[in-house]
């Protein structure tokens, strides 16, 4: 009898090791399933395509901070009122013919107008002066709108350069086309119309594209591929019988 007990004690724990065994394999096996379903999301999400092969977020690409605040619309007061202030400007020097510098001078003369007469009037009717504040232009900053300026002058001395020794063909048709585009508004509208234009372009575009981002990168993923087939098509019969410059300058 006790033989018996002890054989199936035995038995017993011989099946939960069993037991053990197989759900720890199967709990082994489902992180696995888990984990190659997580890469290959990850691996999915890496291949969705971005528009101008942007990986990070739009806020982020226009270097975050309260300028993007600012363009990305969210403060839409704030927001708001720059692109009527802008609005208003435009309309007053393009529809009303008003001139900057004579906008200028009335502006001046209103304010130190106010200002003086408020300023001496203050001993009379007992109230504080006015509190003008004192405004100086930081260097700092002054020399880092310079440094940038100078930069982006640069590069684009650089690029022309380039473009002027025959290496790039596909950027040289590039700026041509762009000139050409600019020479056509240009002769279109005058500059302050062409700012605002810009300017309007430049405050709802990105808004409206972090928006429909989806919609909009599969429209450009699309285009993209035609037209790297149009210029594949367009280098093989045109580009390719035309000469290319040298690739390098010649040393002395």
């Amino acid at each position: 009898m006790a033989e018996h007990k002890e054989e199936q004690s035995m038995m017993e724990k011989l099946s939960d090791k069993l037991h053990g065994d197989s759900s720890s394999s199967s709990s082994d096996s489902d992180d696995e399933k888990k984990g190659s379903s997580s890469s290959s999301a990850a691996a999915m999400k890496a291949k969705i395509y971005r528009l101008f092969g942007r990986e990070r977020p739009v806020h982020s690409v226009l270097g975050g901070g309260k300028p993007a605040d600012l363009v990305l619309w969210r403060n839409k007061k704030i927001s708001g009122g720059v692109l009527a202030g802008a609005t208003a400007i435009w309309l007053l020097f393009e529809v009303m013919e008003y001139h900057l510098l004579t906008l200028v001078c009335h502006c001046l003369i209103l304010s130190l107008a106010i200002l003086f007469l408020w300023s001496n009037a203050s001993t009379f009717i007992h109230k504080s002066p006015p509190n003008i504040p004192e405004v100086k232009i930081p260097e700092d900053f002054t020399v880092n709108i310079a440094l940038s300026l100078r930069y982006e002058i640069n590069r684009g001395f650089a690029t022309l350069r380039e473009i002027g020794h025959g290496r790039d063909l596909k950027k040289f048709l590039i700026v041509v086309a762009g000139l050409w585009i600019l020479s056509v508004l240009g002769s279109s509208c005058n500059f302050l119309t062409l700012f605002y234009i810009v300017f309007v372009a430049l405050y709802t575009v990105p808004v409206l594209y972090e928006k429909y981002e989806d919609k909009v990168d599969a429209f450009g993923e699309k285009a993209e591929t035609e037209l790297k087939k149009y210029y594949a098509l367009f280098e093989e019969k045109c580009l390719s019988k035309i000469p290319k410059g040298p690739l390098k300058d010649k040393k002395h």
